[in-house]
């Protein structure tokens, strides 16, 4: 059994994960992607691994800026509409940013799309005694 604290710790880090996931389109074009990394080189290896199919593209020697802390990237992925991704990034053999990404075409597209529906059959009456 996993001490309490690993497992509070494990939750945490999957909730942040989900938190700070990308969202990116089936477009064949460049998209730029913003993320802060443990360094900031000048090139780097994407690795994009499809959850669906465990299908792994690898995207070498991508340029890189820096922009007001961030490392910004531009890469034309090959992406399938409604699939998760991992993204890994690295700066040779280190691995400097591991994130998800999630595809879709929809412009107002929401992670937590109908997750809370605000109660309303109360009439905000008290009763005091």
């Amino acid at each position: 059994m996993l001490p309490f604290f690993f497992a509070l710790n494990y939750k945490i880090s999957l909730l942040f994960r989900y938190i700070s996931m990308k969202v990116l389109t089936t477009s064949t074009s460049a998209q730029e992607v913003k993320v802060i990394p443990r360094s900031y080189p000048s090139s780097i290896t994407v690795k994009v691994r499809n959850e669906s199919t465990n299908t792994t593209d690898t995207y070498t020697s991508v340029a890189t800026t820096t922009n007001k802390g961030y490392l910004v990237f531009s890469n034309a992925f090959s992406l399938t509409e409604g699939n998760f991704y991992n993204l890994t990034l690295l700066d040779g053999a280190d691995v400097i940013y591991k994130g998800k990404i999630f595809c879709t075409d929809s412009s107002d597209y929401s992670v937590n799309t109908n997750q809370y529906v605000q109660e309303t059959s109360y009439d905000n009456d008290y009763i005091i005694l």
